[in-house]
């Protein structure tokens, strides 16, 4: 599993420039692996490249960050695929989100690739990401009880009030 950012046009359904992105991907040193796929190499990992075509045409440049325990990847892959796309006169989207992205939009991006790499590691068992349930980012969120602690207490309290009410009918119904 890997999470996904797409290089695509300003406009939607104008013709995507693909040349123009891959010569500046060229500049920053990507290299094509004998299989074909293009890697963008990076100070704390590798981000794979590829095309994304819709009806035999090339619509988009696909970059496929490998998911783990540790964003410090995902958050270089962004500002650099930001700079890029403000190169290439393309946009920068995460599919996830489902918006554009500058490279100040990091925060937002991280927090759904945190989850995405705990979904992968707790559910999908994939071991490169297994370590990312123990990995939260430091949001006003993640401080205090988490949101299923809280759903659990306000559960327990309702429960607690609900008998304490029907006890009490039904011993003044019961004559107690």
């Amino acid at each position: 599993m890997r999470y996904e950012l797409l290089l695509q046009t300003m406009t939607p359904g104008s013709p995507y420039e693909a040349a123009r992105v891959d010569a500046l991907l060229s500049e920053r040193g990507v290299v094509a692996r004998p299989d074909g796929v293009r890697r963008w190499s990076f100070k704390n990992g590798d981000v794979d490249i590829g095309e994304l075509r819709e009806g035999g045409q090339v619509v988009a440049t696909e970059l496929r960050v490998p998911l783990s325990d540790r964003p410090d990847l995902m958050r270089e892959a962004v500002e650099a695929a930001a700079a890029l796309a403000s190169e290439a006169g393309v946009r920068l989207v995460d599919p996830q989100l489902g918006r554009s992205l500058t490279g100040n939009d990091d925060a937002g991006v991280l927090e759904q690739y945190v989850r995405t790499a705990r979904y992968a590691g707790e559910v999908a068992g994939v071991p490169e990401a297994m370590g990312a349930g123990s990995y939260a980012l430091e949001t006003e969120g993640s401080r205090g009880f988490q949101l299923s602690t809280r759903m659990v207490l306000i559960a327990i309290g309702i429960f607690v009030v609900l008998y304490l009410v029907v006890d009490t009918l039904v011993g003044q119904l019961g004559g107690r």
